[in-house]
């Protein structure tokens, strides 16, 4: 049996799977190993498994052994094993170290590299693997590399001509589940003379 994976934060009593066996007559159902520390339950007569207490995700995947016996000759068995996986939720946001950051330009240059920016997620594995974008600010003039939160200008600034002050703001997401998480952080971009 191969149930569906619990989430970390699965409440005690919670179905886990069913386990059924045909014969004639009543059966009792146990676990008889691979359950050491006491994560589940099983009614003896009906075979429905269920989390006994809170999940802690390092001990997984559990795979323990559920017998089926026959309810009046206990010689008579059938063992099957369960693996339990947990998955890890998606706690933490990405969080920048800075939400407000300026920074200078001079005018006149050519397409150049602003500010490298990185935010930090204390989530482990998909949970904390980072993209950045830009969610607004003038995209003909700026642009992000989504794997290293680089900033770049894409074109050349004019003091004189153009604005003086361009306001982009970043998000760092996660490639989380249930659901992706997101953090901002604003940069301001003054052309300098």
């Amino acid at each position: 049996y191969q149930p569906a994976p619990l989430s970390e934060k699965t409440l005690p009593d919670t179905f886990v799977v069913q386990i059924s066996v045909l014969y004639e007559v009543p059966v009792v159902y146990s676990i008889v190993s691979g359950d050491e520390k006491g994560y589940f339950i099983i009614d003896s007569s009906t075979g429905v498994v269920k989390t006994r207490k809170s999940l802690k995700l390092e001990d997984f995947p559990v795979i323990f052994n559920v017998r089926a016996r026959d309810s009046s000759n206990s010689s008579i068995f059938n063992d099957v094993s369960v693996n339990v996986e947990v998955i890890d939720e998606n706690d933490f946001p990405p969080v920048f170290p800075s939400s407000l950051l300026e920074e200078r330009l001079e005018e006149n240059l050519p397409a150049t590299q602003i500010v490298q920016l990185k935010a930090q997620d204390n989530d482990t594995g998909r949970n904390g693997f980072l993209t950045y974008g830009i969610l607004s600010g003038d995209r003909l003039k700026f642009r992000i590399d989504e794997a290293t939160g680089i900033l770049y200008s894409t074109a050349s600034f004019d003091y004189e001509e153009e604005p003086t002050e361009y306001q982009v703001v970043i998000y760092a997401e996660d490639d989380g589940i249930p659901e992706k998480k997101r953090g901002y952080c604003t940069v301001v971009i003054k052309i300098t003379d």
